[in-house]
């Protein structure tokens, strides 16, 4: 067994054949492994890394061999002839375009003027800077400074090295620094726009009712004109308005987000459709006014005067069907894109052109107090004058959309190839929409044909449809500014969160919403039961002090029904964005019956001057109903949970404050009234310090309860005025 090896040994131990001639001794694994090819050892191959021999010299790397090993034999090569070391960490080659944006953190290209000096992590040795934790406490509360854009354009001017492979990335810009509310105070930020634009709406809608007012008074002439405006909307929120304004944001948004055009087929197809579907409506209606007439107001139709008058009136108002349907599938288009702007501020056109109108029908014939005009004296060249201002009105509110799409890269091509690509989904979901808004205009019609009666039972101005109509113009101010802007903000965020099947995600957003438009619909609603009627008579005085303080107490009675009416708004989106629209109809339809059955109570029971007042009330009541309805179906889709310890929380204590604020702005208010006068000065003067202290009294109650919605406006404001 040993014999072998001893032979082995030996032939390697004798000095006579081993040592002659220039062969060096060969190692005892040699004869399995050639020395050109050795296999390296994964245990040993690195532990001689710095001997630049390794390569070239491997039996060095045994020591045993070391002595027999003859160096002379194999001399090691010349120098340069060895590959520079690598290294330890080393940039990514260049990329070979531009810096993508939408990436956060993207590693920059080598540098071009001699070897990189880049650290482990990206890290750069020339630009970062230790510190220790006293400078990082010091630094701490101190806003970075900016960097100098004009520093890279200096330094590639007097550079004379080579030119970079790549650019170098421009630095993304500092993100904003948030004064206070975090999310909800961006949330406040980007609704701003749409509010400042709702409200210049809403404020030349104002004055637009105070000219219609003045111009037609208070009693039957008014109410005529108010049902035959009103007709145009109450039919395209029945057939399109309702799928328009609930449906399709959704629809368009995953439209944008799946199609490969970005939704711009979708877009025409959808506007395609519904330029159609009203051109059809609109010639309907116009052939149908008298009946509709009728439908509305039995009271005005048995009055041959005024029904004529009516007809004559909705047949130049119907046309507007059309340019309003357009002009709100314009404006979802741009809400689907990011843009909310235009459709709040166009309607400021209308409300313009509505306000020129009117303006020169009393400069041509004198306010209704001054020319005592009525059904039977109204000039059909008045009327024709006020129809055709009215229709024009809504052709330039529409019109004024056009350059906002272009500006986004929209354009219209009209497209009929309507089946296969969604529109039919979205027309079923539309289904439960259209009754949904036909169960709450049910609603409507009863009040309108009751609220006529009453008026004209009455005898007295400002008891009828037009002192309702503009008593609930006024209450839903605050609903259109905040919450309405605020949500349609929040819609396609909701929307996409829906569409991730992200409940926790749409919890959150309604909540906000909530919580956000609270801090203004509570105290505008105190604010309205305290000072209703200096309110009505100082901005309706121009029909008389009676017709004002009617008017008053319609809007004292409206006034609390605005927190269950702007809740209600804001969870019905959370049904919308879940493209759950049967939902909202068994809801509506629950608030609707509520409606009629008070009002008709109200109607019955309420002496005619008063009854006008209950239905106002009975509206308020209603949504309360809907809203506990809504509120449980709605959490029970997301699981059980939407939050309602906390919103419930900011409610009440946003109505603790508002009580004690309401109850000594309105005192005052009363106190003035008393002491200078019910005319419009003592309105004025009512209104003006009796707000003012409401409004001081609630926020500093507010601030004392630490109310967190309120400090995140407070900071956005702050924020705004760079303070």
């Amino acid at each position: 067994m040993n014999a072998p090896y001893d032979g082995d040994r030996g032939q390697g131990a004798g000095g006579g054949s081993a040592s002659s001639g220039n062969t060096p001794p060969v190692p005892p694994y040699a004869e399995q492994v050639p020395p050109q090819q050795p296999v390296p050892d994964p245990y040993f191959q690195d532990a001689y890394g710095h001997d630049p021999y390794r390569a070239q010299d491997l039996y060095a790397q045994d020591p045993v061999t070391e002595a027999l090993y003859d160096r002379a034999a194999h001399p090691p090569p010349p120098p340069g002839t060895y590959a520079e070391p690598q290294p330890l960490y080393q940039q990514p080659p260049a990329q070979q375009y531009a810096p993508d944006p939408r990436i956060w953190a993207q590693t920059p290209p080598p540098e071009p003027d001699g070897p990189s000096r880049h650290l482990p992590y990206g890290d750069t040795a020339g630009t970062t800077q230790f510190v220790g934790v006293d400078d990082l406490v010091t630094q701490a509360g101190e806003e970075p400074p900016e960097q100098d854009a004009f520093a890279y354009l200096y330094r590639d001017q007097q550079g004379s090295g080579p030119a970079p492979a790549a650019p170098e990335p421009e630095p993304l810009p500092a993100a904003p620094q948030q004064k206070s509310g975090g999310r909800a105070s961006g949330l406040l930020k980007s609704s701003a726009v749409m509010a400042a634009g709702t409200l210049v709406s809403r404020l030349t809608g104002f004055v637009r009712s105070l000219v219609i007012t003045a111009a037609l008074g208070a009693a039957l002439l008014g109410d005529t004109f108010t049902i035959a405006y009103t007709l145009p909307t109450m039919i395209y929120i029945l057939t399109v308005g309702g799928g328009l304004n609930s449906v399709f944001v959704p629809q368009l948004v995953r439209a944008m987000k799946d199609d490969e055009d970005g939704g711009q087929a979708y877009a025409n197809r959808l506007l395609t459709l519904v330029m159609v579907a009203l051109g059809a409506i609109v010639a309907l209606a116009v052939l149908a006014a008298p009946m509709l007439i009728k439908l509305l107001s039995p009271t005005i139709a048995d009055d041959t005067a005024a029904n004529s008058v009516a007809v004559t009136f909705a047949r130049y108002c119907l046309p507007t069907i059309f340019f309003m349907g357009v002009h709100v599938v314009m404006g979802q288009i741009l809400n689907a894109r990011g843009k909310f702007g235009a459709m709040m501020w166009t309607p400021v056109l209308n409300n313009i052109v509505m306000i020129g109108t009117f303006g020169l029908f009393i400069w041509v014939y004198g306010t209704s107090a001054e020319s005592h005009m009525g059904v039977q004296t109204i000039p059909p060249e008045g009327i024709r004058l006020l129809g055709m201002g009215t229709l024009l009105g809504l052709v330039v509110q529409a019109l004024a959309m056009i350059p906002y799409l272009r500006e986004t890269g929209f354009r219209f091509r009209p497209r009929f190839d309507w089946k296969g690509h969604g529109l039919g989904k979205t027309v079923k979901l539309a289904k439960w929409t259209v009754f949904f808004v036909l169960a709450n205009q049910a609603g409507v019609v009863v009040v309108t044909q009751l609220a006529t009666a009453a008026g004209k039972a009455s005898g007295k101005n400002g008891t009828g449809f037009l002192a309702y109509s503009n008593a609930q113009l006024i209450w839903g101010m605050p609903q259109a500014i905040i919450t309405v802007s605020v949500m349609a903000a929040l819609l396609p965020r909701i929307s996409r969160a829906a569409h991730d099947n992200d409940p926790g995600a749409v919890r959150d957003d309604i909540s906000q919403g909530l919580r956000n438009s609270a801090v203004a619909i509570v105290p505008v609603a105190f604010m309205f039961l305290a000072l209703g009627v200096p309110m009505c008579t100082l901005l309706y005085s121009s029909s008389g002090i009676e017709a004002g303080r009617s008017m008053g107490f319609i809007l004292m009675a409206f006034a609390l029904g605005l927190i269950p009416y702007s809740v209600q708004y804001v969870v019905l989106r959370g049904f919308y964005a879940y493209e759950d629209t049967r939902t909202p109809f068994y809801n509506t339809v629950i608030v609707a019956a509520v409606n009629a059955a008070v009002s008709a109570a109200c109607y019955v029971i309420l002496p005619a001057q008063w009854a006008v007042v209950g239905m106002a009330g009975a509206y308020g009541l209603a949504y309360a109903v809907g809203v506990g309805v809504a509120w449980r179906r709605l959490r029970n889709r997301l699981g059980g949970d939407l939050d309602g310890a906390r919103v419930l929380r900011t409610y009440a204590r946003l109505s603790l404050a508002a009580v004690p604020a309401a109850a000594i702005g309105g005192a005052l208010g009363f106190v003035i009234l008393k002491g200078v006068g019910q005319g419009a000065l003592g309105s004025l003067v009512a209104l003006v310090v009796g707000g003012a202290v409401l409004l001081g009294v609630f926020f500093v109650a507010a601030k004392k309860m630490r109310i967190e919605e309120l400090n995140s406006m407070v900071g956005m404001v702050r924020g705004r005025l760079g303070r």
